[in-house]
């Protein structure tokens, strides 16, 4: 196979993988990727090509390499005993330039395992009925909150809190915030 087309056959490996593994299309397996992309190569052939590039792609995602760090990487890869072509490596730097923000983004979107606060609103408002006199005219705090995934449609949640809720709220927080300062300090 002449180096240009195994440059082409290896650019779709690596991307078919990336779909495969960061955007979710479940329908890219290995069969499907051998047939397209290396018909001629025996299956254990393919599946050791394959590993080794699994391999490298998960190693250079889950670090966010940046261009310095990905050359010295691929670099060492080119040295080692059973590593990589300098052919190979200049498809993967070229692979990973292209997709490093997108698969970046598919892992931090992978890794929130909840819904996420994307937005909330307030207001004070006073109570102008309620069931017992004494409530009438005191303040409340409307908390509206939008909660969601990226990609996903929002879910609101509004929360109604008295002076007194509000006071132990602000504790909670400033007792997080506490806890945050003291790890961040001590790392």
């Amino acid at each position: 196979m002449a180096a240009a087309e195994g440059g082409k056959a290896l650019s779709a490996l690596l991307g078919g993988m990336a779909q495969a593994a960061y955007y979710g299309k479940a329908d890219i397996t290995e069969e499907l990727l051998r047939g397209q992309l290396y018909p001629e190569a025996a299956p254990e052939e393919f599946r050791a090509l394959r590993a080794k590039m699994g391999g490298l792609l998960q190693s250079i995602a889950s670090a966010d390499m940046d261009l310095n760090q990905l050359e010295a990487f691929l670099t060492a890869q080119t040295k080692k005993q059973g590593g990589i072509t300098s052919d190979q490596a200049a498809v993967i730097a070229k692979f990973w330039k292209n997709h490093r923000v997108k698969i970046h983004e598919s892992l931090v979107n992978q890794s929130c395992w909840d819904n996420v606060l994307k937005n909330m609103n307030w207001r004070v408002d006073l109570k102008a009925q309620s069931r017992h006199d004494d409530q009438i005219n005191t303040p409340v705090a409307i908390v509206e909150m939008e909660l969601g995934k990226n990609g996903q449609e929002s879910e609101y949640l509004c929360l109604e809190f008295d002076e007194a809720k509000v006071s132990h709220m602000l504790k909670k927080l400033s007792e997080i915030e506490e806890s945050m300062t003291a790890l961040t300090q001590t790392t």
